[in-house]
């Protein structure tokens, strides 16, 4: 019953197409009774309805298929049926309906422009990215430009060309009048990791000019300085990172917890690594964080020892309780006791640990995909900032 519904649903603009093919041909044999020539629908046309009417889509969808070949000027039903088998999943025949319209000589340049679009976006679901590209291209300057532009745009990040995916949405922001400042902040920062992660000679002077210009797009975005501060501690300039990274504190201290043992580390490298713990400490206090809190255990048991850090982080879960954080505390108590004494803290680590692992994912908010590590861009729905920086049992703590 519910396949039934669903291709009744995909079924709707086929039916579109076929009244209006069937308003045409009674026109048609209205004009030819006229004249008196006699005319009449297609046997293939009824012979598709029948099918349709009892459930056998593959056969109807075939008989429409005669019905477009036995009158070419059935343009609506051409559409109607490639359209169809996009949302069926069949990308290679919506390819062919579509191919078939854009390379006819009778089309004026309105449907060809609407063909090509179409073709566009079968290829685009096909995974065909070069040849929709192509296809989008070629639409520049028609009444599609705008939607090809955003195709264009949506190709260039999948294949992770940002230059590219730049120049798209500064055309969108300066050509359409769209809002794209925080995307392109997004891609600059992209460029500026890439630098990171290579070996070039001129990787800090590229990401920290790339970083500079994702500001200017978007001041208030925390992803510009944290990775500035990541910068500047590649570079070996604590100082200059603990200045990026009091820039979160101070306007997304939510994030801070990403860098959490970076934070540290850069205080301890310029003799304020007691300021660094307290700072990080009234953010996790306001924030819970499991990444600031295990950064936090680890720094209080290297400064005070690993007795003291155990009861820090006890009063800590006891202000935020976390199964998480109860796995990293058990974790620390068996660390403190003898081997004949750790079998039952370890016992109960292990007990949990399933269940915490489970809860430690990052979760995207509009598509629910679950990732071990954060991504600023969702590998499933390809959106940008859908994933809080929280496990997903701290979302659901609230």
């Amino acid at each position: 019953m519910l396949e039934f519904e669903a291709w009744w649903l995909l079924a709707i603009p086929l039916f579109f197409g076929l009244g209006w093919f069937a308003a045409r041909h009674e026109a048609r044999l209205g004009s030819r009774e006229r004249r008196g020539d006699g005319g009449g629908l297609p046997d293939a046309y009824f012979r598709g309805l029948n099918f349709l009417l009892n459930e056998q889509s593959d056969k109807a969808v075939d008989a429409f298929i005669d019905v477009v070949r036995l009158d070419p000027e059935t343009i609506d039903l051409h559409f109607a049926l490639g359209n169809l088998f996009r949302r069926r999943g069949e990308t290679d025949r919506a390819i062919r309906v579509h191919l078939n319209l854009v390379e006819r000589g009778d089309l004026d340049a309105s449907q060809r422009e609407h063909a090509l679009f179409e073709l566009g976006q079968d290829y685009l679901k096909a995974g065909l990215l070069d040849r929709a590209e192509d296809a989008f291209n070629r639409l520049e300057g028609t009444r599609y430009g705008a939607s090809a532009l955003h195709h264009r745009l949506e190709i260039a990040q999948m294949v992770r060309d940002w230059p590219l995916a730049i120049e798209l949405a500064e055309r969108l922001q300066r050509d359409v009048g769209e809002n794209r400042a925080r995307e392109i902040a997004h891609f600059r920062c992209e460029l500026a990791a890439r630098a990171l992660a290579g070996d070039s000679p001129s990787r800090f002077e590229v990401a920290r000019r790339e970083l500079d210009q994702a500001t200017r797009a978007d001041p208030d975005h925390p992803r510009p300085r944290l990775l500035r501060g990541e910068l500047a501690a590649t570079e070996g300039d604590p100082a200059a990172a603990v200045e990026a990274w009091r820039g979160v504190e101070r306007d997304s201290p939510a994030w801070l917890g990403l860098v959490a043992p970076g934070w540290l580390a850069a205080f301890s490298a310029i003799d304020r690594r007691d300021e660094g713990i307290d700072a990080l400490e009234a953010v996790h206090r306001a924030h819970p964080s499991i990444d600031a809190f295990a950064a936090l255990a680890a720094a209080r048991a290297e400064r005070d020892g690993g007795a003291s850090a155990v009861a820090w982080a006890e009063r800590a879960l006891q202000a935020a309780p976390s199964l998480l954080g109860l796995d990293k505390l058990l974790a620390m108590k068996a660390a403190l006791l003898g081997d004949g004494d750790r079998t039952e803290v370890e016992l109960a680590q292990r007990l949990i640990q399933v269940q915490a692992q489970r809860l430690s994912r990052y979760v995207c908010g509009h598509c629910g995909f679950k990732a071990r590590q954060f991504y600023w861009q969702c590998p499933g729905c390809n959106r940008w900032d859908t994933y809080p920086p929280k496990r997903s049992e701290e979302l659901e703590r609230g």
